[in-house]
């Protein structure tokens, strides 16, 4: 592994928790700025992506996982409803940084223990199964990049649906609820 998984995934961090600490509008900025970053900084990390076999099926893998990891966005928090007041704000605290916290500094020890820990045992599986160093990091790299995206999706979707009860029961634009981060 190489630094190009540290930087991402600390690039990502400093993303989400820039983006989404305390209370925050969610705008068209705010939803796209992910797939900004994403754009820009893929092209610098990704080496070539695996063509063929099993290093193409990790890649998918990888890229397809993202959403699986269910962070704090994944859960309404009626309090976070109640404590916003507005459409279209989203709420963040402590619990929420912790997460992504814990799940980069997850994949920072992974990628850490494949050069100081377990690199043996991961070479013999990887020479098993057929799988490049290349195709390993591009999937650490299009997990961390599903991940971010899927929060987006999972923020997006939120805002749309307070939006639409508030519009259905008959709440003027202004006033009424946020879209819960926890």
């Amino acid at each position: 592994m190489d630094t190009s998984v540290w930087i991402l995934n600390l690039v990502i961090l400093a993303a989400v928790l820039f983006s989404d600490m305390g209370q925050r509008k969610v705008g068209p900025l705010r939803l796209l700025r992910p797939f900004i970053t994403a754009a820009v900084v893929v092209p610098f990390f990704i080496k070539g992506a695996a063509v063929s076999g099993n290093g193409l099926a990790l890649e998918i893998a990888g890229g397809g996982r993202g959403p699986g990891p269910r962070h704090p966005r994944r859960r309404a928090d009626p309090g976070a409803l109640r404590r916003a007041g507005r459409p279209g704000v989203s709420h963040a605290g402590l619990p929420y940084a912790l997460v992504w916290i814990t799940v980069v500094a997850g994949r920072l020890y992974f990628a850490y223990g494949a050069n100081h820990v377990f690199g043996a045992s991961l070479g013999s599986w990887m020479a098993t199964t057929h799988i490049s160093v290349g195709a390993l990091t591009d999937s650490l790299i299009f997990l961390a990049i599903a991940m971010l995206l899927a929060r987006t999706g999972v923020l997006a979707a939120k805002a749309r649906a307070v939006t639409a009860r508030g519009r259905r029961a008959g709440v003027p634009a202004g006033v009424g609820h946020a879209v819960g981060a926890r």
